[in-house]
């Protein structure tokens, strides 16, 4: 498996910093194409059919919601900008660094053409627009030379392109001018002829939150003046203030336009006539400049957009890697013209095939992802309240969850069926990407929730064990992971992925310094994820590796997450049996289960078999059912039997043996099988020989450490009797645990 780093989102040979004065400024960088972007065709084409179904009344209250929607997002997008510098990418670098390069990718490629074909509705609308006076035009072919021009004017330079809006800017004044003095100077309202009212009466009246979902793409321009921080002299400075003043003059604007269109036309001539305002302007030309004005404008700022999404995309490796030249810069402003050229060969095929309504909504969808994100990236960050986020515009986390609300809201109402799908795009790639397993050199807000939730889980335990949820939160000495893998196999057999499972090497002092320690631990977790075990890890230095045992022991966890059952290899050195034994004793004290696995074997072979020799439900008896039943459940070991084994010395406690055994396991519902032996006068050792030669594991319990008896001697014999079994696992249960209420909630059945 490749694992991928990619240390920056700036190109290989990152541009020298701009000289003072050089780059776009706030007005032309920012404002110019925002205010362009927002104040596009549908001001000209739907807002006097907005009017006329929802009178000025309701017009007012879409605009003000809209707005709000958008205002929101605008303070999210201030809050990150000033936070850090942001680079090429505009809204995909911003969610990249906070969110992670995978969120980032997500979100960023569906913008990406999400932009590009907004290019292509862009100029097929100027065409069509253009239609209506000149009725001999191909509206494809017009479309097709529109975007050429359009691109040719974002290759020459960002700064020529920003100069051409200043022009269209003009138009679109002029044409509210226009009609802004031919509302005024109009006696009374322009009423409708025959036909104009045929049409209106025709229209179909709909609902609030339907005339709200056509008005509300109106105002979402807001990107695009972000879209071009990578060509901003000043982008912390630029990118608040002239997104906050672009969403202001558009708000104002949205609200005196509806004023005049109800002083100025009649409801069934708003209803009907898509170009009312040319019939109210003074100059009628004026407004259909206007309409020509905007959709060149949106495709202007789509098409210088995009590219530089591409371009950061290629960058920080989200594209495979034979796509990196679109990471390309030119000039000294880095203009990806590369990523441009291809961008227009996307678009000329959106072109060509014509009819883009029927995707329409899912592009609006995807900007609205991008809203939603930005929004949830910035609140989590407040809310996160990280050192390394301070933002010089500090925006209260509960104002970005509301722009996140508003805009899943409106996603929904525009249209639910496009916003799923919308949704499994996202997910699809940003699945797609976590395979691929990028690494960034960035950090992100994702390490920040978990800390938080850590926290907050942690201050919610109790330091009173629970019998309810105990689980198994193992720490297992293996030494060298790679001599002794079936300890961590087992270890992680027994969590089931839903406890805490930590790999522990102890190394003798002075033979690694921390440096040396924590190189080795990095080395054991990448050793743990490429065999797919979930797992911690821990190495320190000590004197003695029981008494670093014991000290680990001691130190480990926080608060009341610590582990309750340490995993051990059996010593098979008799001169280490009176340190090892002791260690065993410490752990016990300090009330901790210890399990020790004994085996000649390299692994377990069938895993169909399990022999629990039997001594009582209470402490090591239910505490080794526990462990059998982790195993059986999980999958390596599914489908093996677990067999209950009880010696009794004759026939007659046999019989009343099986009925308290049969009656115990339909109790405890661990799909056990009960099995009485009799003695008949044999020692345990041979029965336990004999019934047990065919287990593929076997459970034995350990009896307690005491002053009253020798350790070492009693594990010693141990060793002798388990001598030739198969895999075996001692059991010593933590004392002062109830581990029979774990497997019953009823006063316990005789045993």
């Amino acid at each position: 498996m490749k694992f991928l780093v990619f240390r920056r989102s700036e190109p290989s040979n990152p541009k020298p910093p701009q000289q003072p004065g050089s780059g776009l400024g706030t007005f032309g960088g920012v404002y110019t194409p925002s205010i362009l972007t927002i104040l596009g065709v549908i001001m000209y084409l739907r807002f006097g059919w907005v009017v006329g179904q929802v009178g000025l009344g309701g017009t007012l209250l879409i605009v003000t919601l809209s707005t709000s929607i958008t205002f929101l997002t605008s303070l999210s997008i201030c809050a990150i900008a000033t936070d850090r510098v942001v680079r090429t990418g505009g809204a995909y670098y911003m969610i990249s660094r906070s969110l992670g390069i995978e969120s980032g990718g997500a979100v960023g490629i569906p913008l990406y053409f999400a932009q590009a074909i907004s290019v292509a509705l862009y100029t097929i609308g100027f065409a069509e627009s253009l239609q209506i006076t000149f009725p001999q035009l191909d509206v494809r072919v017009v479309a097709l030379i529109t975007t050429i021009l359009v691109t040719i004017v974002a290759i020459k330079s960002a700064e020529l392109a920003i100069k051409a809006q200043y022009f269209i800017m003009a138009a679109i004044a002029l044409s509210l001018v226009c009609f802004v003095i031919g509302s005024i100077l109009l006696p009374e309202p322009l009423a409708v002829s025959d036909i104009d009212l045929e049409i209106a009466r025709s229209t179909v009246k709909v609902g609030f939150w339907q005339v709200f979902a056509v008005f509300f793409p109106a105002v979402t321009g807001i990107m695009a003046g972000v879209n071009m921080s990578g060509d901003l002299r000043d982008p912390i400075k630029s990118i608040p203030v002239g997104t906050l003043a672009a969403v202001i003059t558009g708000y104002i604007i949205y609200m005196v336009i509806p004023i005049f269109l109800w002083k100025g036309a009649q409801t069934e001539a708003l209803l009907a006539d898509r170009l009312i305002m040319q019939r109210i302007a003074i100059w009628g030309p004026s407004i259909l400049l206007g309409v020509w004005g905007a959709t060149l404008s949106s495709a202007l700022g789509s098409i210088l957009g995009a590219p530089r999404v591409l371009q950061a995309l290629a960058r920080d490796g989200i594209l495979p890697p034979w796509m990196r030249f679109l990471g390309t810069g030119n000039g000294e402003q880095d203009e990806p013209r590369i990523a441009t050229v291809v961008t227009l060969l996307f678009v000329l095929i959106a072109v060509g095939v014509g009819d883009l309504n029927l995707i329409a909504p899912v592009l609006s969808m995807f900007f609205l992802t991008t809203y939603l994100v930005l929004n949830l990236a910035a609140g989590l960050e407040s809310f996160l309240r990280s050192p390394s986020f301070r933002p010089s515009f500090k925006v209260h986390w509960l104002f970005s969850l509301l722009g996140v609300v508003g805009c899943l809201g409106v996603m929904f109402l525009i249209d639910a069926v496009a916003t799923v799908m919308a949704a499994i795009i996202v997910f699809g790639i940003y699945i797609w990407l976590e395979r691929r397993e990028l690494e960034a050199a960035w950090g992100d807000v994702r390490q920040g929730i978990w800390m938080a939730l850590v926290r907050m889980g942690i201050l919610q335990l109790s330091y009173t064990p629970d019998t309810k949820n105990w689980r198994p939160h193992i720490l297992t000495f293996s030494g060298a992971p790679t001599k002794r893998w079936h300890l961590v196999e087992l270890a992680s057999t027994f969590t089931h992925n839903r406890s805490l499972f930590t790999l522990c090497t102890v190394l003798p002092s002075g033979s690694r310094d921390p440096v040396q320690c924590s190189e080795m631990e990095a080395t054991l977790r990448e050793y743990l994820d490429r065999r797919g075990i979930q797992g911690l890890v821990r190495v320190i230095t000590a004197p003695d590796p029981f008494v670093g045992a014991q000290q680990l022991v001691d130190t480990y966890g926080i608060g009341p997450l610590v582990p309750n059952t340490v995993l051990l290899g059996d010593s098979q050195s008799s001169q280490r049996r009176d340190s090892y034994c002791q260690m065993i004793a410490e752990l016990n004290k300090r009330e901790r289960s210890v399990i020790i696995y004994r085996s000649n074997q390299s692994g377990f072979e069938r895993r169909k078999q399990i022999d629990v020799w039997w001594g009582g439900l209470n402490a090591n008896g239910g505490l080794m059912l526990i462990l059998a039943y982790l195993l059986r459940t999980s999958i390596d070991w599914r489908g093996a039997e677990i067999y209950l084994k009880l010696v009794v010395p004759d026939e007659t406690a046999a019989q009343a043996a099986r009925l308290n055994l049969a009656e115990l396991v339909e109790q405890l519902r661990i799909g056990a099988t009960p099995n009485v032996i009799v003695s008949e006068g044999k020692p345990f050792p041979e029965i336990l020989h004999d019934s047990s030669a065919n287990a593929d594991l076997v459970f034995l319990g350990m009896a307690q450490p005491s002053p009253e008896l020798n350790y070492p001697e009693y594990y010693e014999g141990l060793q002798r009797m388990a001598e030739g079994l198969p895999p075996t696992i001692f059991v010593l249960a933590a004392p002062n645990f109830a581990f029979a209420e774990i497997l019953q909630e009823t006063t316990p059945a005789k045993s």
